[in-house]
């Protein structure tokens, strides 16, 4: 997922990024970290990048 790319470009941290999108910032890092997350987290993770959801499962390029 490009989460981690999309919030440092936004000049955000994990705690940054968690308080915006109404998660808790240990699911940020689990998530950038390759973990799984719901639709709904996806979501709020995406409204807070102001992205598609889709632009979130989108490969990095290495």
């Amino acid at each position: 997922m490009k989460i981690k790319q999309l919030r440092q470009v936004r000049g955000l941290s994990q705690k940054a990024l968690a308080e915006k999108a109404g998660v808790a910032q240990a699911t940020v890092h689990y998530i950038e970290a390759g973990g799984n997350a719901t639709q709904k987290t996806l979501k709020k993770l995406a409204a807070a990048l102001g992205v598609k959801v889709t632009d979130l499962l989108e490969e990095q390029a290495s």
